[in-house]
């Protein structure tokens, strides 16, 4: 009876989530977004990427990391449109990819082109580049973190991408509030923002980007020890190039560590910590550490919704052929 009022409540919020999304962002299609969209016109598709995805990062899985990274940063900024694949051009000099948030770190951009060439191959002018992100991201989960979720499909791709844009991704230096209206402005709720977090249990971070939390004196909300063995990893001088894995405990798999983590002080950023400010995060945290499957099932559900955000029609958007270079 609880598990049943449980997956209700669940059912209730996506409804409720996916009813505020269409309110926000009056241009979107996601209420055609749906599982098995390209069963009839590329049966293949899901398996295709899912091929391609597992074959770079089963050796690298950095790379797996870098592609949940990527659709987050793909939908949070106008939406799941693919706009932060494409690369400059006369017409365009300084798109998404070039913002700070995205340059040099965003990673997995080759993964993409060999999905988008193999289904070219086998369906061409078929499957969008914005759909070839959410699957790769799912599979990526599924390899890092041993468990899935069933993500809709039917989005097009956008005609935009402007590097100012990408400013708006929530920072590593954000307090909670800062994260909760970040989150709220493209309809996530506290919830998402909780569970989103977790996928820094994996991949890796520039010292630049916490590096303020150990120079001139240890930021006093980092664990002492955590916070002098990173200095030993990231000398006050070290370049831009430097980088640390998020979780030094189990860096290479999706799980419940960051929340560990969070609870210790023994995590990277300034916005971590800040989960630990108010009773409703923090007991967020609290939860995820200790109920076995809860991270993995909130994560996916938000992760589906993560996919919601501002899906374009196809009057609006368009099937690249290449997911680099608009059509």
């Amino acid at each position: 009876m609880f598990t049943m009022e449980i997956r209700a409540s669940k059912l209730l919020s996506c409804l409720i989530f996916v009813m505020a999304i269409q309110v926000m962002f009056p241009v979107s299609n996601a209420s055609d977004l749906k599982i098995g969209y390209y069963k009839d016109t590329c049966p293949e598709a899901e398996s295709i990427v899912k091929s391609v995805v597992s074959s770079f990062v089963n050796p690298y899985p950095g790379l797996g990391a870098g592609l949940i990274r990527m659709f987050f940063h793909d939908c949070f900024i106008r939406g799941c449109d693919a706009s932060v694949l494409l690369d400059p051009s006369p017409s365009n000099p300084d798109p998404e990819k070039n913002a700070i948030p995205n340059n040099p770190s965003l990673r997995g951009f080759e993964v993409i082109d060999a999905a988008k060439d193999a289904l070219e191959n086998a369906c061409p002018g078929v499957v969008s580049c914005a759909d070839i992100i959410a699957f790769a991201a799912r599979d990526s989960t599924y390899i890092l973190g041993k468990f899935s979720y069933d993500i809709p499909s039917g989005r097009y791709d956008g005609t935009v991408s402007i590097k100012d844009d990408a400013n708006k991704l929530p920072a590593p230096f954000f307090n909670l509030t800062q994260l909760k209206a970040s989150f709220a402005s493209v309809g996530l709720s506290t919830d998402d923002l909780v569970a989103l977090l977790g996928a820094h249990s994996i991949g890796r971070s520039h010292c630049s980007s916490f590096k303020s939390r150990l120079y001139p004196t240890i930021d006093p909300t980092m664990d002492l020890g955590f916070g002098l063995f990173l200095r030993t990893q990231c000398p006050e001088d070290a370049t831009m190039n430097v980088v640390v894995p998020q979780d030094f405990v189990t860096p290479n798999d999706l799980d419940k560590q960051y929340y560990d983590n969070v609870k210790t002080r023994k995590s990277l950023f300034f916005s971590d910590w800040s989960l630990l400010t108010s009773p409703e995060t923090h007991s967020l945290v609290e939860r995820y550490s200790m109920v076995p499957g809860l991270f993995e099932a909130d994560f996916g559900q938000s992760m589906v919704n993560l996919g919601y955000i501002g899906v374009l029609s196809k009057f609006e958007g368009q099937i690249r052929k290449s997911c680099r270079s608009l059509n």
